[in-house]
């Protein structure tokens, strides 16, 4: 009984370790944002025709903070994604662990895809939709904040959402699902996606529509390449099977 507790408290120990470095990751980068802020600001807004304005001195602090925790997401990712693999490292059969290191990088690059695809895709279309819906009614004034805000509502959520490929292809390698079950619940993770889609999306058909569409994209590619894995995974099982029949053959 004393021995499981002394592990728990292990596990716990390394658990609360590999947090602490993630948290010093997620600073380091957040410093780096905020030093480069002034840089970030001007690329976002260079295509603009107005100037944005601030209704207090506390939106332009607030601003900075939104623009570096950008930044620090995605830099955090991959090393909290090489924590927690760090962490369930000896759980892992040593196939596991070097097909699970393997997916790290595709972790980070498909956040990025996903943040490229929210920011040169989806937002620029929203955006137009939105202001040429005012016409001449109204005078089209941004403020920072809620531009910014636009912005992340336009693409953050693009950039968790296109590694669903990479989580499920993980997860059907470690056998916890696979391609049967992605499909027999697909009507439900429909559902589900389509909630999200009208959720983070502005309140109008079109950003719905061009919000929706990827999403669904996505699980469809999702299921795929969960059958690739699968198939895999269950041609080395065999492959094992019939070299350990052989082996029992020769003693």
């Amino acid at each position: 009984m004393e021995d499981k507790e002394l592990n728990l408290v292990d596990h716990l120990d390394e658990l609360r370790n590999r947090l602490i470095i993630s948290v010093v990751a997620f600073i380091v980068f957040f410093g780096v944002g905020f030093y480069f802020v002034e840089d970030i600001y001007h690329y976002f807004v260079r295509d603009l025709d107005v100037k944005l304005i601030v209704l207090g001195p506390s939106d332009i602090i607030w601003i900075y903070f939104m623009l570096a925790t950008i930044i620090a997401i995605a830099g955090t990712i991959p090393v909290l994604a090489l924590q927690i693999w760090l962490f369930v490292k000896p759980a892992l059969m040593p196939n596991e662990r070097k097909i699970s290191l393997s997916y790290i990088p595709a972790l980070f690059i498909l956040f990025v895809v996903g943040l490229a695809f929210g920011y040169f895709v989806i937002f620029p279309n929203v955006l137009n939709f939105l202001v040429e819906l005012s016409g001449d009614m109204l005078v089209t004034n941004f403020t920072a904040d809620r531009y910014f805000k636009f912005i992340m509502n336009m693409t953050i959520p693009f950039g968790v959402l296109f590694e669903l490929p990479v989580v499920v292809m993980f997860l059907t390698s470690l056998g916890v699902i696979n391609p049967y079950v992605l499909t027999k619940i697909r009507k439900y993770a429909y559902f589900v996606l389509i909630v999200i889609a009208i959720v983070i999306s502005p309140p109008d058909f079109m950003s719905d529509f061009l919000v929706m569409i990827p999403l669904l994209l996505l699980y469809e590619i999702s299921i795929n390449l969960s059958k690739v894995v699968f198939r895999r995974k269950l041609k080395k099982e065999h492959e094992s099977q019939e070299q350990y029949g052989d082996m029992e053959e020769e003693i």
